[in-house]
């Protein structure tokens, strides 16, 4: 925070991104990892973990409904949903406004980001006493090796970046334990960096990855998030049969919950290939 900004540099690609700032709200080092949340002047409340922009209440919308929608309207009936990290809790919210969810797991690390979420980002925690939600907090890569087989219809990995702990999660053994919770007809779907800056380093690995796991379908959608380095975003789908650009078109056109960006229009369009990614 420099002169009333807060400024995210990516140092190797040359690139930084800046919010004006009104007030730090809170700051504190948990057991994993510096936590900070700022007032900002045009974009509400900034949630930052190590240095990194998490989310700006302006534009979580965006990140969240895709990581979630997308997926869960591939799928041809998903009951029984886990979702890696997340912390903040976007992406529970947006799980549990599917009224055929039974069970929505979130397994994250580090249990202050979400005590912080709840205290000064609570809209994005109103499904958290939701009856079929459950909040645990332990190593997703344990918890994953773990789980029973076949028990789960979806799987979301909402990580940080693929350094320190959330390595391990971009790794073709993590998938391979994702693939073996999967039920027949399984998604996992894993945020996976910027198209533009990250194409070759986290993209290319990650469909590798999902190759030698075991998956026969692996999907990049790509979506805006302007307060992420180059604000453009992708999520990669990975299937056990089917393929996600044959989704329950009818149930998402009448979806019983409204969104801000996800609709089939945009299902369908997210999942269109970019020359630069074929």
């Amino acid at each position: 925070m420099r002169e009333g900004w807060f400024t995210e540099s990516v140092e190797d690609e040359g690139v930084a991104f800046s919010l004006a700032i009104d007030d730090k709200l809170h700051e504190e080092h948990s057991d994993y990892q510096h936590i900070e949340v700022y007032r900002t002047r045009q974009w509400g409340r900034l949630l930052v973990l190590d240095g990194c922009v998490m989310l700006t209440e302006r534009d979580e919308f965006l990140y969240h409904e895709m990581m979630a929608h997308p997926a869960l309207f591939a799928h041809r009936e998903p009951r029984r949903v886990a979702i890696v990290g997340g912390g903040d809790c976007g992406i529970l919210r947006e799980v549990l406004r599917h009224p055929g969810v039974e069970h929505a797991l979130q397994v994250e690390l580090d249990e202050r980001v979400t005590r912080v979420a709840e205290a000064y980002l609570p809209d994005l925690c109103t499904a958290n006493d939701d009856e079929r939600a459950e909040l645990r907090f332990t190593d997703g890569l344990r918890w994953v090796r773990e789980v029973e087989p076949e028990s789960l219809d979806v799987v979301i990995v909402d990580s940080t970046d693929p350094v320190g702990p959330a390595a391990g999660l971009f790794t073709k053994e993590f998938l391979g334990d994702v693939r073996r919770a999967l039920g027949p007809g399984g998604i996992v779907v894993q945020q996976s960096e910027s198209p533009l800056l990250h194409r070759d380093s986290v993209i290319a690995p990650l469909h590798r990855a999902a190759g030698e796991a075991g998956f026969d379908g692996v999907h990049t959608l790509t979506f805006p998030v302007p307060s992420y380095p180059s604000g453009w975003w992708s999520a990669t789908l990975m299937v056990n049969g089917g393929d996600p650009r044959n989704f329950r078109e009818s149930d998402s056109e009448e979806k019983p919950f409204a969104t801000q960006y996800y609709n089939a229009d945009i299902h369908r369009a997210a999942l269109a290939i970019p020359e630069m990614l074929r």
